[in-house]
């Protein structure tokens, strides 16, 4: 197995029920998902939302302004891993993640502006479970594990 150190951990999100996303130094992570997470336990494959720093500059390049974390993103990173499969693997601090699936569009984000479910079709991010518990602090390093 290769490592190869790609990006950082920019900001890092919990969804809080009632209470909308929650910026975080640390998140705690386990086999069913985020700790203190609105979705912790709900589904495994999608526990975990990465977004690139890319979507947003994109979405600003279409004259969308939106803040971090309005995406619904837990882990904003500074690399663009859409190019990443199902089953690929990547470390994050003391977190293993497995990507599961692209993310789908949803009618939420036109809450954020109505053009930018279009805008963002297939660059909103990309869902992963956890492999291996820990923790994940903003600035941690992110390494693509190769086989």
């Amino acid at each position: 197995m290769n490592n190869i150190e790609t990006g950082k951990v920019l900001e890092l999100f919990v969804s809080i029920k009632g209470q909308g996303k929650e910026n975080r130094q640390v998140i705690v992570l386990n086999s069913e998902g985020i700790l203190d997470d609105k979705f912790y336990a709900k589904d495994v494959e999608r526990s975990v939302l990465i977004t690139s720093i890319e979507s947003y500059e994109l979405a600003k390049k279409n004259g969308i302004e939106a803040q971090y974390g309005s995406l619904g993103e837990n882990i904003l990173v500074s690399i663009n891993p859409y190019h990443l499969k199902s089953g690929d693997q990547l470390s994050v601090g003391e977190v293993i993640l497995e990507i599961t699936q692209n993310c789908t569009i949803c009618n939420s984000l036109a809450k954020v502006d109505p053009m930018l479910p279009k805008v963002l079709k297939s660059d909103r991010g990309i869902f992963a479970k956890t492999i291996q518990s820990g923790k994940i602090r903003k600035g941690d390093n992110i390494n693509i594990l190769k086989y």
